[in-house]
């Protein structure tokens, strides 16, 4: 969600009740919704064009990194499931990574490839769409070597010969990708699905798999920091068989690495210079990678001017008026809300939701009692309640416009937002980046502390 632009939905275009419901629901969490973010997506046409020519490269067989800067509550994470929710229709997969220190280092590849396939997801299927698309592979596979003459009793021979000719690139960094495959199919037509899933788990980088799950495969130990780039290799290259344009890879709040210790964020930052290396080299070909950070990571000393080659990858002229940034450029940045941007966002909302009701005496209800002007107020206190940053206030100004003044108008007939709420944000309502500027300003001296004497 990003305060430039538009990008909504056709005037008059239908919208399902299941998609209105979903995006509602997140909304009232406080979450940013998985789907239906078309439904919201004002002030995104600026990056339509741009967005979708990279798409074609990728699908043509090309590589494209991405590097998204913002501040909190700018929209990142919203702008990246709204890139994958348009690369899903165009038969992409996608996958959407959180960077952290403890449960997803990105210095430790084989880990940032494990949470990739538990979060892979496709069109048709949710996460983890590692096992379909296998699946949807070795059919694949199978309709090939039928039309090139096969056999059904030299099916299982033509089969692996196309798994040998197709894996031939990624064999040769990661022979025990190519080799489990064959593993799992040699399971599955045994009827032994217990080995089977244990084998697609080794292959999705889960570690500790059952020595006996191995041995049948014909694989040993766990996927290391090395092994990685050629299993994500695998993985396109079963991708693209398999019908997929490609592969969007989101490595979201890579901004973490800041608070890491210095060992192993340098570590980290030579890991995300050498994976834009390997995407530029063309090594990955089918890869949309994205990543998303703070002003501070990209500008900082502790982020990614700490690492000179890298700082050199990523540079990009932001000193020009937001009008003219170039969407092309390998970053790009989201300015954020303004109150009048937050302002028609809310008035977007209320109108997908208003649209959903039963009873149009209800629809026209809420649209009168939430009119524009009660949008702004609503507006300028959740801000004010932020310090006045009105541009970190988006999530916590949808979950309560939703959840508490959308839903009393739709359930309770005399409810009037002006007369019957009064905005208050209790500590659970509030991340720990919105505590941050909601606390009072410390004191400066002696004079400045409250004595309860």
């Amino acid at each position: 969600m990003n305060s430039l632009g538009s990008s909504t939905p056709r005037a008059g275009a239908p919208v399902g009740a299941v998609r209105r419901r979903a995006v509602v629901d997140a909304l009232r969490r406080g979450a940013v919704p998985e789907s239906g973010l078309d439904l919201l997506a004002t002030g995104l046409g600026r990056f339509e064009q741009a967005v979708d020519e990279e798409l074609d490269t990728v699908a043509a067989g090309g590589s494209v990194f991405k590097a998204v800067r913002g501040e909190y509550g700018s929209g990142k994470t919203f702008f990246t499931r709204w890139l994958g929710e348009r690369a899903k229709r165009r038969t992409f997969a996608v996958a959407e990574v959180q960077v952290s220190e403890t449960e997803t280092p990105l210095h430790k590849l084989e880990t940032v490839y494990r949470r990739l396939t538990e979060r892979l997801t496709t069109a048709s299927f949710p996460p983890s769409a590692l096992r379909p698309v296998a699946d949807a592979w070795f059919y694949a596979l199978e309709e090939d070597a039928l039309a090139d003459g096969a056999a059904e009793n030299e099916l299982p021979q033509a089969v692996e010969r196309l798994l040998t000719a197709r894996l031939a690139e990624v064999s040769r960094q990661a022979p025990a990708f190519a080799t489990a495959l064959r593993g799992y199919k040699q399971s599955l037509d045994a009827g032994d699905e217990a080995t089977a899933a244990a084998v697609m788990a080794w292959l999705g980088g889960q570690p500790h798999v059952a020595a006996a799950a191995r041995r049948s495969a014909g694989v040993r130990g766990d996927l290391d920091h090395f092994g990685a780039f050629g299993f994500l290799q695998g993985l396109l290259t079963m991708l693209k068989d398999a019908g997929h344009a490609g592969l969007v890879l989101v490595l979201d709040e890579v901004e973490t690495l800041q608070r890491v210790r210095s060992d192993a964020r340098d570590k980290a930052l030579n890991a995300l210079r050498q994976l834009i290396d390997e995407v530029h080299s063309g090594r990955f070909p089918g890869l949309y990678l994205v990543i998303t950070g703070t002003p501070a990571f990209y500008d900082g000393q502790q982020g990614v001017q700490r690492l000179a080659p890298l700082a050199q990858r990523l540079a990009t002229d932001f000193t020009t008026d937001p009008r003219f940034d170039n969407p092309r450029a390998v970053q790009i940045r989201l300015p954020g809300f303004t109150e009048e941007s937050l302002t028609g966002l809310g008035a977007t909302i209320r109108d997908l939701y208003a649209d959903g009701v039963s009873s149009p005496g209800s629809a026209e209800r809420i649209k009168r009692l939430a009119d524009d002007a009660y949008l702004a107020d609503l507006a300028r206190a959740v801000g004010g309640a932020l310090g006045g940053k009105v541009g970190v206030a988006p999530r916590l100004y949808l979950k309560k416009l939703v959840g508490d003044v959308l839903d009393r108008i739709d359930q309770f007939d005399d409810f009037d937002p002006r007369t019957h709420y009064k905005l208050t944000l209790g500590s659970g309502d509030l991340t720990a980046t919105e505590r941050n500027f909601s606390a009072p300003p410390a004191a400066t001296s002696a004079d400045d502390l409250d004595l309860d004497l």
